[in-house]
């Protein structure tokens, strides 16, 4: 049955939480806050819109390009205009602002439920006011659902006498009657699913209320005309501007919501809303429900009563259907209704990374804090910048990463302006300010309402910390178990041992490859070529439970952590015990067992199971096995399952604080029982208690044999469990250790020599780093907040078995039963009989012939193409002389043939192999379907980089591709830019003198990538890099390791490889993950702007990996004006990445291409973008399925490899491939057999049968086709092939792509043209930036490559990527290095984002102002001078200047700010010169050459990843120590004369541009000053005579400007020789 012969509501797609499936945003948000008048003044109203207006770019609109995806404000109460419902007695009223429906029937009907609600609760009724609106200004997707908007006002009640001066009786009192008039609502039916049913109550208070829609910034005010009254006043604003990835309006969705702005996303929502229902449902009250307004009965209500699940009294706290802010906003308010002050509230929901920090060793309070908070409250964690009040203060906060901006100015009249971007007050004079400063990672900001009291972070925490005596509850109640020794005696003999083992699912891989590395090295193991093998679901062998499940990542609209350099923010540290209330904090909460790692040895169980004692702590612990005979059948799983339930419930009850399920026995009980697997063991458990409100009364230990992998624990971890004793693992290690080959491996000095102590440590050590990995690709940081939040989607698990033991995970396609669970458990048992036991060898990972795993690329698969398209790998370099055609045979169709049945008839691998095709015509003759040359058209290679592939396979690919018109892709890394230019040398032989190395080459090749990448690592990325690109590719997620950045082994980093990386040869290259300047869907759309600023004629493509929820997150891309999406499947990659990241990351294409196309149509965007899909396309048949899914254009990635001669040795990260394809070994790559003919022989073949196929379901072309999943249906005969299939349902999911048979107008763009060829222009943003490239005098300097321009213009923050566009023409014209003209342009004012990004030489651009984030972003050239205009009062070198990330990416120039610089600054820089005076956290991270001197204070983890170039750091205070990075690093004083001229000098051209001050001071007490700086170098710089007294071999560089290697600007009287001094550049 066709897919669409079902109703598309019947489609589980997008089923979900909200915020994942449905609606992820980011923003703008800001403050203004000024109390000098009593009511406030309408300029600050004024000043919050105009602020609005100014961050529009950091909005989106729907799909009718005018509906804005939310802006709003929240304000004070504007009494003024409110007066007429005022009185003497009622001066104060309780007002709230309310979305109705338009229709008058169903609006009066809720008016009376709000009424009657309110009568009933003693709020004497005052009225009603409409709001005053013009729906005209409205788009037509918002006036479409425009509520109609009123307001109401209600007296105090009488009976709140009492309450206090800040009204705090009646602000409950009007919180629990909005929550009431909800479920009163719903009580009688007036509900509605419809364009008119919306009902929300924005705000409801005596004190603040909201104003927001689904507008434009520009917009809001004119839609309410309140605010353009004058007499709207206020004493502070927050705005919000909304980018959603959603555009099916909503107006709730706008924000703020009632107490909180939020940019941001809470990657651990769906655990934090688990532990909060549990936290609700653990409290116990006698307090009246029905009394919402005594005062005493309120204050109990809040704090002491389940609020969550009342659904007679009050809708719920938190719900999956509402955003993440929406819950977050939720939990918030309750807490400061529960007297928590605001600032409380946020420090315990949103907690800095307190751990080691040196700003707060002063301040051990907070810490205590922050540690008793820590062990009763899961952080929500993800980046954010929150805006909140609570109409007692207004105040701003960040996430411990620092992953959004914040910046705020002070001036002489009070007021304090908290924004996402500075410059957005236009008319602010900078002469008033009196401080200007950003929020630091963790930092937050207040002002007092009543007093106009500002305070900073350290103020507002101290005295917070300072109200309890945390540090003495602390010392007083918690207990510790800090590591303790492995114990080393065996619990089983090696017989024993092994039959353990494969009880619980090990194979013969597992103890060679995962434990051998992690025990031998204390790392996973690292493997490449993707995974080929068939997901578990799909797979003939059977598998543990943790294989259904796929690790979740971020991409796009949250960032990853970078746990390998930023680790310090990042802690796996956990709690066993009963938790506390958090809305009532007590000596109690403090009385926890406190872990340093979930993974418990023996001893430390044991020390746990000791604290039983009254005088350990008292915390009673039970065990409660999870074995279960063999005897009592499958059927026996679900029965056990629901009995330990019952045990553990009880258990609870009694008093017992720590659960500990195990599966431990002895070899006898072994032999007799089975096992809950205990994934299922921990989930169920953890669920019920959930529900009977038990589970923040105990912690849950699980001691199991099956749990081995990193996956392992992140998936018993993610589900429930607070600790892991893995009894089985660590007796392996012991095993594998006194193995004698191993021993006589480490004799040999093939395996570092440990004992067995050491081994063990060894692999706690690669369990906990694993554990951080797998944090931080969904971007979180605490593994308490990751604990429960059950962050996988599940791939072929059954209903029943999701609603009992993994409530809330998605599991789209249905599967396995218990029943199947339990039969698979008992499949991997060994055979007890057996006398000399051995493990089986599954060949899940490399693949073992016959008996094991099936492997779709296989040394068959290669022989069988190779045969096909006429590669012998035999042939290659000289052997090639003589020979016809130079070797390449011809092309055999028939052999083609083999290889294609060899994978269809092959076993089931993918989801696809599932589908069928169910054409609604019959079939045509050949000669009626486009060309094989037409098709071959929407082919392009994967993004394999020169680096992980050899020169030979780079090249050849991409000369392959271009020749049949498809799109090739440079990877990430940068290409030679002799490839720019055709191939005009080639002999009658198909050589050529300039590409020697390569072999059957045609003139008028070209071996220039279509599409040019651009990664998180920067490597390669350069100015001409990007304008030689037909189209420039975002690498957000790559198929092998989503959500972790690349990584290129030093044995593969050779001097070629380094020259266009710009680094080290022989270091090794990793990449960060992507968050420097792509850590939200705001930012990802400038760097979006960026590349069309650089490159107005190339399209941008976003490469993203399947995941649940990648339908919104496409329309959010789309939305931020990217051309292309490409989605990859999580079988990919070619290049060293971690084991577990293969094959435990990532969804198959199939389901991420549907939803992404599905999200998109529904939405309207469908015609904005092109739809590319790769990860193992090998056929005709997969380019035809991926087609009626959706995509119109397809990747090859090792398929095409193999077409030139991979032969799957599956070595590409050890640099030993055979044949020359992954090598960069000179010797080896001689060997390379492959030429582009092969490669098109290929294309050909595949080509030839995708026309067959159309041909055979009666289409013409793959155009007629895209997206017609009615074309597709489930395979019965596939299906039911294996046992396990058998519940597999596709259509609960693939019934959701849209019914697209009539609607096709978004295969063209709207204006009718050709999709394929439209990019995106950028609009206002860029206007300054073609102003200036259209100046004569400008062009005629470029034209003529000679002569001087000089340009001043004014500058706002809404002009974006300034000086992008001029080095593109300049690039275009003379490349990176090739401009001898100069062009200097002065700007005034405040710089929107990438302020100079991408320069280049000759481009001095000096800013009198300030800059935003990503200023000098890629810089390869010229000169960047930041200043503050003249006669400010605030002290420069104090105050921010410019934001986050500046320099990243840079690869050359020079740049000075006199001020402050944010975080994460020269991150990647490679050769920039760099000055500033003082930055943020993770200065230099990354940097691989260049020089940076910082004149002030810094964060911390300075330097982390620095492998080339130097830093100096002038360090007053005596803290820089503690503040660096030592992992690869050191520091020294300036010891050499040459650092101390370099430095000197670069001071002095600081001076002399900025005319510092700080500069001043040091230069005119120089030889005291000196002593204040540190030298900072990397290893590969300790022999440089900047760093080491040596003979200096080239001449000293104190500017990128330099040529290299030669000594330039020096100061007038510097002691070089008169040589030195003629070469002088200045």
């Amino acid at each position: 049955m066709a897919f669409t012969d079902r109703t598309s509501d019947t489609s589980n797609m997008f089923d979900g939480p909200m915020s994942l499936v449905k609606e992820r945003d980011a923003c703008g948000v800001g403050f203004i806050a000024n109390v000098n008048e009593e009511f406030g003044t309408h300029k600050v109203v004024q000043e919050g819109l105009h602020a609005l207006d100014c961050m529009e770019h950091r909005g989106a609109c729907g799909g009718d390009d005018v509906s804005g995806d939310g802006a709003g404000v929240m304000t004070e109460i504007p009494w003024k205009l409110l007066s007429e419902y005022t009185s003497e007695s009622c001066s104060r009223p309780g007002v709230a602002q309310v979305f109705l429906p338009r229709d008058e029937e169903r609006r009066n009907a809720v008016k009376k439920v709000i009424e009657d609600v309110c009568a009933a609760n003693e709020l004497e009724f005052i009225g009603w006011r409409e709001v005053p609106t013009d729906e005209s200004v409205l788009g037509e997707m918002a006036r479409a659902v425009v509520p109609s908007v009123w307001q109401f006002f209600v007296k105090n009640p009488v009976r709140l006498f009492n309450d206090d001066a800040s009204r705090d009786g009646f602000e409950r009192t009007l919180y629990l009657v909005r929550r009431r008039i909800d479920v009163e609502r719903a009580n009688r039916g007036l509900v509605w699913d419809d364009d008119d049913g919306e009902v929300y109550i924005a705000s409801m208070s005596s004190r603040t209320i909201v104003y927001k829609g689904m507008v434009q910034g520009c917009v809001l005010p004119q839609f309410y005309k309140d605010l353009t009254n004058p007499l709207y006043t206020s004493k502070f604003v927050i705005y919000h501007r909304r980018f959603s990835t959603n555009t099916v309006p909503r107006w709730p969705l706008a924000q703020p919501m009632r107490v909180l702005g939020h940019n941001g996303e809470i990657n651990t929502l769906l655990g934090n809303l688990n532990w909060i229902k549990a936290r609700e449902a653990s409290k116990i009250s006698e307090c009246s429900v029905e009394d919402l307004v005594d005062y005493d009965n309120t204050e109990s209500i809040v704090q002491f009563c389940n609020t969550q699940d009342m659904p007679s009294a009050l809708d719920p706290l938190v719900d999956e259907g509402r955003s993440d802010s929406a819950n977050l906003d939720g939990v918030f308010d309750l807490m400061c209704k529960s007297r928590h002050r605001a600032a409380c509230a946020l420090m315990a929901l949103v907690p800095t990374a307190y751990r080691d920090e040196p700003a707060l060793k002063n301040n051990p309070e907070i810490v205590d804090f922050y540690k008793f908070h820590g062990g009763i409250l899961e952080a929500w964690d993800g980046p954010a910048l929150l805006a909140f009040s609570d109409g007692k203060s207004v105040g701003a906060s960040l996430d411990r990463n620092g992953l959004r901006p914040a910046r705020y100015s002070r001036t002489e009249d009070g007021t304090v302006y908290m924004m996402s971007e500075t410059g957005v007050i236009p008319n602010l004079d900078e002469k008033t300010i009196v401080e200007k400063g950003r929020l630091g990672p963790g930092q937050m900001i207040s002002v007092d309402l009543v007093t106009g009291e500002f305070k900073d972070n350290i103020q507002i925490k101290s005295e917070i910390a300072s109200r309890h005596p945390y540090g003495e509850w602390i010392k007083k109640q918690a207990k510790y178990v800090n590591y303790l020794p492995f114990p080393e005696e065996r619990s089983y003999d090696d017989n024993g041992a092994t039959f353990a083992q494969s009880s619980y699912g090990w194979g013969i891989e597992d103890i060679g490859m995962q434990i051998a590395d992690m025990a031998g090295a204390g790392k996973e193991t690292t493997y490449s070529m993707g995974d080929d093998a068939p997901i578990a679901a799909l797979s003939e062998r059977p598998h543990t439970t943790y294989n259904y499940f796929k690790q979740r990542f971020a991409q796009v609209t949250n960032p990853p952590i970078d746990p390998l350099r930023e680790g310090v923010v990042m802690s796996l540290a956990m709690t066993l015990g009963k938790k506390e209330s958090i809305y009532n904090v007590s000596e109690r909460g403090a009385r926890l067992i406190h872990l340093d790692s979930p993974l418990l040895n023996g001893a430390e169980l044991d020390r746990v199971k000791e604290m039983a004692a009254d005088d350990q702590g008292g915390f009673k612990n039970v065990v409660i096995s999870t074995r279960y005979d063999i005897a009592d059948g499958p059927e026996g799983l679900q029965k056990h399952i629901d009995a330990i339930c019952e045990e553990a419930a009880r258990q609870v009850r009694i008093g017992v604080e720590v659960l500990i399920l195990s599966d431990k026995a002895d070899i006898d009980t072994l032999k007799t029982t089975t096992y809950i697997p205990p994934m299922l063991a921990v989930g169920a458990v953890h669920h019920r208690l959930i529900k009977d409100g038990l589970r923040m009364d105990t912690g849950i230990v699980i001691e199991t044999g099956s749990a081995w992998s990193t996956h392992h624990y992140a998936c018993l971890v993610g589900y429930g469990a607070n600790a892991v004793h893995p009894y089985v693992a660590l007796e392996t290690v012991k095993q594998w250790h006194g193995n004698k080959k191993t021993q006589n491996q480490m004799k040999a000095g093939r395996l570092v020599k440990t004992t067995l102590s050491e081994a063990q440590e060894n692999y706690r050590t690669a369990v906990n780093n694993g554990l951080l990995k797998i944090l931080s690709k969904i971007g979180i940081s605490l593994l308490t907040s990751y604990s429960g939040a059950q962050i996988f989607e599940a791939v072929g698990i059954g209903d029943k078995v999701i609603d009992t033991c993994f409530i809330g995970t998605t599991s789209r396609v249905g599967g396995m039963s218990f029943e199947d669970i339990a039969n698979e458990t008992i499949m991997m048992r060994a055979d007890a009989t057996e006398k000399k036991l051995k493990l089986v060898n599954y060949g899940y990972y490399k693949p073992v012939g016959k008996g094991g795993e099936y492997h779709a690329n296989s040394s068959d698969l290669a022989r069988a193409l190779h045969n096909a398209i006429g590669l012998d790998k035999n042939v290659f370099g000289e052997k090639r002389e003589g020979l016809e055609n130079g070797g390449v045979k011809p092309a055999v169709a028939a052999n083609y043939d083999i290889f294609q049945k060899s994978l269809s008839e092959g076993p089931i691998a993918n989801i696809r192999d599932l589908l069928d095709f169910d054409s609604d015509r019959e079939p045509i003759p050949l000669d009626e379907v486009e060309s094989v040359e037409e098709i071959m058209k929407k082919f392009c290679t994967g993004a394999m980089s020169l680096g992980a592939l050899s020169r030979e396979a780079h090249e050849t690919l991409a000369i392959a591709v271009n020749r049949v018109g498809g799109k090739s892709n440079s990877g990430e890394g940068g290409e030679d830019t002799l490839r720019v230019k055709d191939i005009m040398d080639v002999d009658e032989n198909g050589d050529s003198a300039s590409f020697p190395h390569l072999s059957g080459l045609k003139n008028g090749d070209s071996a220039n990538s279509f599409v040019h990448q651009i990664a998180s690592g920067r490597f390669g990325v350069t100015p001409e890099f990007l304008v030689t690109g037909k189209q420039l590719e975002i690498k957000m997620a790559q198929g092998a390791k989503p959500g972790e950045g690349g990584q290129l082994p030093g044995p593969k980093v050779s001097k070629y490889i380094a020259g266009l990386r710009a680094s080290k040869e022989g270091v090794t290259l990793i990449s960060p993950p992507p968050h420097h300047d792509i850590y939200s869907i705001e930012d990802l759309a400038q760097l979006i702007h960026d590349l069309h600023a650089i490159n107005e004629k190339a399209g941008v493509s976003v490469k993203l990996v399947s995941s649940i929820g990648i339908g919104t997150v496409s329309c959010g891309v789309a939305k931020a004006a990217a051309d292309v999406i490409q989605i990859s499947g999580g079988d990919g990659g070619t290049g060293a990445s971690p084991l577990s990241s293969i094959k435990h990351a990532g969804m198959p294409w199939e389901f991420g291409l549907a939803e992404a196309h599905s999200a998109l149509v529904n939405t309207n965007l469908r015609g904005r973008v092109t739809l590319r899909v790769d990860g193992g396309i090998r056929t005709g048949r997969d380019i035809l399925i991926a087609n009626l899914l959706g995509a119109e254009e397809f990747g090859f990635g090792t398929i095409a490899m193999i077409a030139e001669g991979c032969i799957m040795a599956r070595v590409c990260h050890l640099n030993t491939c055979p044949v020359g394809v992954t090598s960069q070994k000179e010797e080896l790559r001689k060997k390379f057999p492959g030429t582009p003919e092969h490669v098109v022989n290929f294309f050909q073949f595949v080509a030839m049968e995708t026309r067959e196929l159309l041909a055979h379901i009666g289409y013409k072309s793959l155009d007629e086709v895209i997206g017609r999943a009615d074309l597709l249906k489930g395979s019965e005969s596939q299906i039911s092939r294996i046992a396990k299939t058998k519940n597999i349902r596709l259509g609960d999911f693939f019934s959701g792509v849209p019914d697209v048979r009539e609607n096709r107008g978004w295969l063209k763009t709207e204006e009718g043209g050709d999709k394929a060829e439209r990019v995106h222009i950028n609009g206002f943003s860029s206007e300054l930036d073609r102003e200036i490239c259209a100046n004569e005098d400008i062009k005629k300097v470029i034209s003529e490559n000679s002569g001087k321009a000089s340009v001043a213009v004014k500058i706002y923050n809404t002009d974006r990527s300034t000086g992008a566009m001029l080095s593109g023409d300049i690039a275009r014209q003379h490349g990176n290095r090739n401009f001898a003209g100069q062009i200097d342009v002065t700007f005034t004012g405040s710089a929107g984002q990438s302020f100079g990004a991408l320069s280049l030489p000759g481009m001095n651009l000096r800013l009198v102002g300030e800059g935003n984030d990503y200023v000098g972003k890629g810089m390869h050239g010229g000169e960047i001078t930041v200043v503050p205009v003249e006669g400010v009062q605030f002290a420069p070198e104090d105050s921010s200047i410019v934001g986050n990330a500046c320099l990243y990416g840079a690869t050359g120039g020079d740049f000075h700010a006199n001020g402050r610089a944010g975080e994460r600054f020269c991150v990647r820089n490679s050769g920039a010169f760099a000055t500033v005076e003082g930055t943020g956290d993770h200065c230099l991270e990354y940097m691989t050459g260049g020089v940076a001197v910082v004149l002030g204070s810094v964060g911390r983890n300075v330097g982390a990843g620095m492998t080339g170039g130097l830093g100096y750091f002038y360090d007053e205070v005596g803290d820089f120590e503690e503040k660096l990075n030592k992992e690869i690093v050191k520091m020294q004083r300036v010891k050499t004369n040459e650092g101390e001229a370099q430095l000197k000098t670069i001071i002095e051209r600081h001076f002399k541009k900025t005319n510092s001050q700080k500069a001043k001071k040091i230069l005119d007490n120089w030889d005291e000053e000196l002593k204040k700086f540190w030298q900072v170098y990397p290893p590969s710089e300790a022999k440089s005579p900047l760093v080491k007294d040596a003979i200096a071999e080239e001449l000293l560089r104190v500017s990128a400007a330099a040529p290299i290697g030669e000594a330039c600007f020096l100061p007038d009287g510097a002691n070089f020789s008169p040589e030195q001094t003629s070469r002088c550049a200045d």
